[in-house]
């Protein structure tokens, strides 16, 4: 059963600590999603929450009336929705949080980045025309539903997402595909590129990186669906391992042969640094 509560807040534009936003936006607390994988869950000590990441959401009645009318503040500032929730989960269907957010936000003109496992973005293309620096990013690494329902239950299929992406660049809306998080011989990226290369702008790429939070529900989840892994995993993540460098290293040799656009953001500390 998941729990929706409607909470006000004071305050909605929040400085960034990423390294490519000047700000953040984060409609919702919490997210129904139910990622097994995800980092955010760390949201739980500071709002109170005792209940399983996935099973409640706040949602920010108050935030459009936070976004001010008249300012220069953040012209040209970039802004990301979302970093701890995802801006169209299914909630967002019924309450528009964050299209009446956009809506505010139109006259002020930052450079907005929206990430979300979500079709759901596609509703609010006509927003998206009207900023003049806009790109949506779709986040996905595993192609295989049985699989995606088991690690990210309420997310959208992966078809979906791709067809939105192809609705987003027939809007002549830039994209972003963030292949993320890899799995190990699971994700194949390559195979995912090669599918979308002709109508997504960009690709971002972030490896699992299994927290203490979140580690016993991976392994689970290798036990239920691919036990053949575990010892692989185990392996990948002990300490001297270089199979992140090496993926690394793959990814942008095959973005360079392939004259594709690429971020990596993965969480390691290279052994050859």
């Amino acid at each position: 059963m998941i729990r929706i509560k409607e909470i006000r807040t004071k305050s909605i534009i929040i400085k960034s600590s990423l390294p490519d936003a000047d700000f953040v936006i984060n409609p919702y607390v919490g997210c129904t999603h139910g990622c097994k994988y995800c980092y955010a869950r760390f949201m739980k000590r500071f709002t109170g929450h005792s209940e399983p990441w996935g099973s409640f959401v706040d949602v920010k009645i108050s935030a459009p009336d936070l976004i001010p009318k008249n300012t220069n503040k953040y012209r040209g500032k970039s802004i990301i929705i979302s970093s701890v929730t995802d801006p169209y989960q299914p909630i967002e269907g019924k309450y528009k949080i964050t299209r009446k957010i956009l809506e505010r936000l139109i006259p002020l003109q930052p450079h907005l980045d929206l990430i979300t496992k979500s079709d759901l973005v596609v509703r609010d293309i006509d927003l998206f025309k009207q900023f003049k620096n806009f790109m949506v990013t779709l986040s996905f690494s595993i192609t295989d539903e049985k699989l995606r329902k088991q690690i990210e239950p309420l997310s959208s299929p992966a078809e979906k997402k791709i067809n939105a992406l192809k609705e987003l660049h027939k809007a002549k809306i830039p994209t972003a595909l963030f292949i993320s998080p890899i799995f190990p011989q699971i994700s194949d990226w390559e195979k995912i590129i090669y599918k979308t290369n002709s109508f997504v702008n960009e690709y971002w790429f972030e490896n699992l990186n299994p927290y203490p939070s979140i580690k016993g529900e991976i392994y689970s989840f290798l036990r239920k669906n691919r036990p053949e892994l575990i010892e692989i995993y185990k392996k990948v993540y002990s300490k001297n391992s270089n199979y992140w460098n090496i993926e690394e290293d793959k990814i942008k040799e095959f973005c360079r042969m392939n004259k594709v656009s690429c971020k990596i953001y993965f969480h390691h500390k290279r052994k050859d640094a």
